[in-house]
């Protein structure tokens, strides 16, 4: 079926999300139209290609405006005279307060000229005739502070998910009226945010290829196709189907991007030129980047992107992460909930208005001057469901302790070397990521998805603590040292911390009809490693089969109180389908070119000395 509608792309796993809360039905609707003039224009860039680029700008001409821009690969739609969104900005306070509002569809989407090139590489030092997306922003600002009447010379970036990528980019050869910069859920590097995780495919986001993968003249339609799977049980379909070989049924060389997903499995240049991370550094404009603790898509990019800043460079720069998925903070809903789990009501209108307004007005139209309430590290503690502020990420009074993987199911303190854990991992069973059934783009629920289903299973290994009698703080990122053999020559490791509430937790108005709170296995943490990137992301080898083998996986940062009267799970499992694709348990040099003979069932091992280090707040 033809999308013809951006809703329906908003839906996407890269979705940009604008503010798509609904008012309250005593407050009247804001008319955009009625408060703004919207004008659409062709700028050129110093290629001579030109980007289209909608301006909605003020009616009230009394003074002058900061300017507010965003770059999308997913339209600056309504397109046409008279033709408004509903909603403009990145709140509906900045929307109210005045903000000239820029949209534009980036080189080769849409309505704007050029090629499109997924996550374009930046070139630094560029000669005469190059371009990127870095020159494309400032060519854009600098043709804006010049030709739109009543700006006041400043200019700030904004975007979520892919829009955030554009929003860091930005922050490379900056304008000079470039002040304030929010990257929101934004894409760091395509093998380890969205399509991959430590090297391993997210099959989850298969479908989502369609969006990137064609290219077009300039249109206001959309010109993709999303694949017609006929059922709503994606586990089953993607078992069915077998090898990641036979989705080329659905995605033909026409797709580009599926092609270049499977001629480079590896870390190779193709994927590090597109990575944005490793550029971040004597970063000038003021930074606040958001994430959403629980965002399945992007974690990796929102943490790299403030880290590496406050890493290389001298500049205002702060984060915030709250008890979100992706985007959340974008949508005002009285209560903040990701699946079963409930954290608190109106926190996204709190950062709204108390966190994003303050950034941009203090840098955009204060001119940075005076004092802003802002903390350095502003974050959700998702365990006791409370805001916490700090001076730094992780937090200075924060320590490392240690745990390991013993016998009869338990984290010790002391490692057991001789301790062996076996299971079968069984590659026409493979472990699901979530016992629900449907057929979904990269979910938001399963971050903190009740894992007694996998608990349960003989290929998931569990190892917890005794009941808490004193809250324990994670705060920082959590690194899993593995220990383990595999009769095979290849295999995945997944590590879930769990955080197991008391039988007497009680239901919310969330909690699925199948479920009860009591006993409740909240995932807190989760990530993959493809065990063949073990050493080295760019040079894959094979296990030896039997031989015992070191295997470290880093799980990204938390900020979660394991409370009194709770338990601390660790689980460890070698599949996580179809979220991840499946390994063949046999090494092949492109797993995207395995055949069904390689897919063999195999029996992994953990040993006793194989530890999780938590950073534990003091």
């Amino acid at each position: 079926m033809k999308i013809q509608n951006y809703v329906t792309l908003i839906l996407v796993c890269f979705a940009c999300f604008q503010i798509s809360c609904a008012q309250d039905s005593a407050e009247p609707v804001y008319d955009v139209s009625a408060h703004y003039n919207k004008q659409e224009v062709d700028i050129p860039m110093r290629d001579g290609v030109t980007l289209h680029t909608t301006i909605y700008s003020p009616k009230d001409t009394s003074k002058k405006y900061p300017m507010i821009m965003q770059r999308t690969p997913y339209s600056s739609r309504p397109y046409g005279e008279g033709q408004f969104k509903s909603k403009i900005g990145p709140n509906e306070y900045m929307m109210k307060d005045g903000y000239i509002v820029v949209y534009q569809d980036v080189r080769g989407r849409w309505m704007s000229e050029g090629d499109y090139d997924n996550m374009r590489a930046y070139i630094p030092n560029k000669k005469k005739g190059q371009v990127d997306e870095a020159s494309d922003t400032y060519d854009t600002i600098d043709w804006l502070v010049k030709n739109v009447d009543n700006n006041n010379g400043n200019v700030g970036t904004w975007g979520i998910s892919y829009p955030g990528f554009y929003a860091t980019y930005s922050l490379l050869d900056s304008h000079p009226a470039l002040k304030a910069v929010s990257p929101q859920a934004c894409i760091g590097d395509f093998f380890f945010d969205d399509f991959h995780h430590n090297g391993a495919y997210l099959l989850s986001y298969w479908r989502a290829t369609a969006v990137f993968g064609y290219q077009t003249e300039p249109t206001t339609e959309s010109w993709y196709d999303f694949p017609q799977l006929d059922t709503q049980d994606q586990y089953q379909f993607f078992l069915d189907n077998g090898p990641l070989s036979n989705l080329d049924e659905y995605y033909k060389e026409d797709n580009e991007f599926w092609t270049q997903l499977k001629e480079h499995p590896n870390y190779d240049e193709f994927w590090k030129s597109r990575g944005i991370i490793q550029h971040l550094k004597d970063i000038k404009p003021a930074v606040m980047t958001v994430g959403g603790l629980f965002d399945a898509e992007d974690l990796y990019g929102p943490y790299e992107t403030y880290k590496n800043i406050e890493a290389k460079s001298d500049n205002f720069n702060i984060m915030v992460f709250g008890p979100w998925s992706h985007g959340d903070w974008a949508r005002n809903k009285e209560r903040q909930a990701i699946g079963n789990v409930y954290f608190g009501d109106n926190i996204s209108d709190y950062y709204q208005k108390d966190l994003e307004t303050p950034f941009f007005e203090h840098f955009l139209k204060n001119d940075g001057k005076g004092d802003v309430n802002l903390s350095e590290a502003r974050i959700y503690d998702s365990g006791t469901k409370e805001w916490k502020s700090y001076d730094s990420w992780p937090p200075e009074n924060t320590t490392k302790k240690t745990m390991y993987l013993g016998s009869s199911q338990k984290l010790n303190s002391l490692p057991e070397a001789t301790q062996e854990t076996k299971f079968i991992s069984d590659v026409n069973k493979p472990v699901p990521y979530s016992e629900d059934i449907k057929m979904v783009f990269t979910p938001r629920k399963y971050m903190t998805d009740d894992q007694r289903f996998a608990a349960r299973r003989p290929d998931v290994l569990v190892f917890e603590t005794p009941v808490m009698t004193e809250d324990m703080t994670l705060a920082g990122d959590i690194l899993a040292k593995l220990q383990v053999a595999t009769t095979g020559t290849a295999a995945d490791w997944v590590v879930k911390v769990i955080d197991v509430y008391p039988a007497d937790a009680k239901d919310t108005e969330e909690t699925q009809d199948h479920l009860k709170m009591s006993n409740y296995h909240m995932m807190v943490r989760s990530e993959v490693l493809r065990g063949r990137f073990r050493n080295s992301f760019e040079q894959p080898e094979p296990f030896v089969p039997n031989q015992k083998t070191p295997v470290t996986i880093k799980l990204q940062d938390v900020h979660h109180t394991i409370k009194k009267g709770h338990k601390l799970q660790i689980q460890v499992q070698s599949t996580w389908f179809p979220y991840i694709d499946l390994n063949p348990q046999t090494y092949v040099d492109n797993i995207f070119e395995a055949k069904a003979s390689d897919f063999k069932t195999q029996t992994h091992s953990v040993f006793g000395d194989s530890a999780i280090e938590f950073s534990i707040l003091n």
